[in-house]
């Protein structure tokens, strides 16, 4: 049986996290993608498709109110991450259950949500990397359980029209996305490249679309550098970390 530990998810805001040695743990792009989310005054809830041990929907209760729930296909992983929430006596606000995201609409009437976010696994099945034998991993990583074009085909199903669907993906793989998202009729609205340091090529991307949404006026906003040229982390992904002073994160 893997050893349970706790984590600090961040640097100074109380956050904690369970997180078991041989399971998939949040890594950077969790939180980067977290602080990417937009969550608007009007929106009034929002669901997580894939969360894993709870990092994404933890660290936006440092930026919201609402009601944020998520689902994952893997018992384990839901238990854990619900007794994160506990930990952090967020239960009033964060709810995971166990679903998988492809039938998600069994379990939300359509048009329920304001907001969708999802850090989906980057990886074909087909790439030339190696499938981590341990199944926890593989789902996570990998497309053995789920596509991209399949978490769409789900996440139309219960978006609001014009409503908000933010994820990180590969940017790699940006010309396939942008097509899976024009055929399930998701507009690109905001877009920012991440890269590790300056002078290398994007290594990941930042996307807000909106299902059936209004074409036009796409933000292609500033590249997001992960380490400076001391190999240190940036002022931004400090901020993003909540490394240095003090929070004043307002919740909506």
């Amino acid at each position: 049986m893997s050893e349970i530990y706790t984590h600090n998810l961040m640097a100074y805001d109380g956050l904690k996290i369970l997180q078991k040695e041989d399971s998939f743990r949040f890594s950077l792009d969790s939180l980067l993608l977290g602080d990417f989310v937009e969550i608007k005054s009007r929106d009034r809830n929002l669901l997580e498709l894939g969360s894993g041990a709870g990092a994404i929907l933890l660290y936006l209760s440092l930026k919201t109110k609402i009601r944020l729930l998520g689902v994952d296909i893997q018992k384990e992983m839901v238990d854990l991450a619900n007794e994160s929430i506990k930990l952090n006596k967020l239960e009033n606000q964060i709810e995971i259950f166990n679903q998988d995201i492809k039938t998600i609409y069994t379990m939300f009437p359509s048009s329920s949500f304001d907001v969708l976010v999802s850090n989906p696994p980057f990886f074909k099945v087909n790439e030339l990397r190696m499938i981590n034998k341990n199944e926890n991993l593989s789902l996570s990583r990998h497309e053995v359980g789920i596509t991209f074009k399949e978490i769409l085909i789900a996440a139309k199903k219960i978006l609001k029209t014009s409503g908000s669907f933010f994820f990180i993906h590969r940017a790699a793989r940006l010309e396939e996305l942008v097509s899976d998202l024009q055929e399930e009729k998701f507009v690109i609205k905001r877009l920012r490249f991440v890269y590790t340091k300056r002078d290398n090529e994007a290594l990941m991307v930042l996307v807000e679309a909106k299902y059936n949404g209004n074409t036009g006026n796409l933000k292609v906003l500033e590249p997001l550098y992960i380490y400076n040229n001391l190999n240190e982390y940036t002022e931004e992904v400090k901020r993003i970390f909540h490394l240095g002073e003090e929070s004043n994160v307002k919740k909506l």
